[in-house]
């Protein structure tokens, strides 16, 4: 076994301890795992408090002022979008995506089938065919080439996710959409910190997705979304559904007929100004508060340092991992930057030591929890017609190869020493098994 390293080695240190033949135990902390998985993704703190004490001593609204708007604002620069609507999750801004498509009886939908299950499931409920793209077995990511062979003119959108904080490969997948008029959903929910050829993830396609849920890269409190769109109707779409409002076909219309409302009373000025010919969906409350937008806004100042940290964690990992041939670590190439929202590799020895690695590390304290399950085989997919053998790649990887270990910056340089030990230990004890 390997000797655990000092908790005074900091992450600016990535050169590994030389490994022992023994090493004492160490007494375990009250929580079972001594390297929790990522329950908190970000980091919360000073500023954050004073963000809060400043909106709730003052007069501002609590809904709809000020603050989400800054926070909009600052969304899409940062994105580089044309807008950005914040929304309670990032399963709303999925849903409010798919709602954008119009999707009729006939069309057809490419979707990943590697990621969390809010990615596909708004289109559970639509009428579309939805055929699951296979992903590289580098980035995980939709695989352009397998896309290629399942776009048919039919085809009327692709939902991809950027796995883990590594973007997909969004050049070739928008060379291929394009030309053709098919509309692509990025879920981003991963991917803020990254960079892909000197742009941003939400606005490298049509639609873009992010996720703020306590697990996410930056986060509004627990929960909250955006999604960024280029085009003004689809904004305003989404504007209204979010506001309680329908979206539907509207056309002007005389006010004849109008009761004697009071010119200041709600909707008085506007309710009879237009005809609705057909009611597309209606509309919700998804209003982000002014707390969690408050809170965002802080939380994407600090972002770039909070994403550096999960790269830091990330280097002590590949460096253990380097000195064992039986494992493969992803890495993306040129003009490509990780945000190492999840940290992956896999184990090329088989099932069984990737078995024997998991409850390895878990009785080491370290917590895995492996993503993602393929999501063509949930019970609720296998009912409309999806099978194994449907996307090879992202089955063997998932069954047989598959490791994420915990990567976050709320992780202590102590708890990072001890993940380095497991991870170290654990494999050599697999290997000399």
């Amino acid at each position: 076994m390997s000797q655990r390293p000092s908790a005074s080695r900091t992450l600016s240190s990535v050169t590994p301890p030389a490994r022992p033949a023994q090493s004492p135990p160490r007494a375990r902390p009250a929580s079972r795992y001594a390297v929790p998985a990522a329950h908190r993704g970000s980091v919360l703190g000073d500023a954050e408090a004073a963000a809060l004490s400043g909106l709730v001593t003052s007069s501002a609204p609590l809904s709809s002022g000020e603050r989400r708007l800054e926070f909009e604002r600052r969304f899409a620069r940062h994105t580089g979008a044309r807008h950005a609507l914040s929304v309670t999750s990032g399963t709303v801004a999925l849903e409010l995506a798919v709602h954008l498509l119009d999707l009729a009886e006939g069309d057809e939908v490419v979707a990943t089938p590697q990621t969390f299950q809010a990615s596909v499931q708004p289109l559970l409920s639509s009428p579309a065919t939805v055929r699951f793209c296979d992903i590289d077995p580098v980035s995980l990511n939709m695989d352009p080439a397998r896309l290629e062979e399942l776009i048919t003119d039919r085809t009327r959108a692709v939902v991809l996710v950027h796995y883990g904080g590594w973007p997909a490969d969004m050049d070739r997948v928008m060379a291929l959409t394009r030309p053709r008029g098919i509309t692509v959903i990025e879920d981003c929910a991963h991917a803020l910190g990254s960079r892909y050829r000197d742009r941003v993830p939400g606005s490298l396609a049509d639609i873009g997705c992010f996720s703020f849920h306590a697990s996410k890269n930056i986060t509004t409190l627990g929960e909250g979304g955006m999604i960024t769109v280029g085009r003004d109707d689809w904004a305003e779409r989404v504007d209204r559904l979010r506001s309680n409002e329908a979206d539907g076909q509207y056309r002007s219309a005389e006010a004849a007929g109008a009761p004697g409302l009071l010119p200041w009373m709600m909707y008085s000025s506007s309710a009879y100004a237009k005809e609705c010919t057909s009611v597309l969906r209606h509309g919700t409350n998804a209003t982000l508060s002014e707390a969690a937008c408050a809170v965002g806004t802080v939380q994407l100042d600090r972002m770039d340092a909070l994403v550096a940290r999960r790269r830091a964690v990330a280097a002590r990992l590949d460096e253990v991992l380097a000195r064992f041939p039986q494992c493969r670590v992803p890495r993306p190439g040129p003009g490509v930057e990780h945000a190492y929202h999840l940290y992956t590799f896999f184990v090329s020895a088989g099932p069984e030591v990737r078995e024997k690695l998991v409850r390895g590390l878990d009785e080491r304290g370290v917590q895995i929890a492996l993503r993602y399950f393929p999501m063509h085989l949930l019970p609720e997919w296998r009912a409309r017609g999806h099978r194994a053998g449907e996307c090879p790649v992202a089955e063997r990887l998932w069954f047989e190869e598959h490791v994420n270990l915990p990567c976050h910056p709320g992780l202590s340089d102590e708890q990072v020493d001890h993940l380095v030990w497991a991870l170290d230990d654990a494999l050599a004890s697999v290997v000399a098994a």
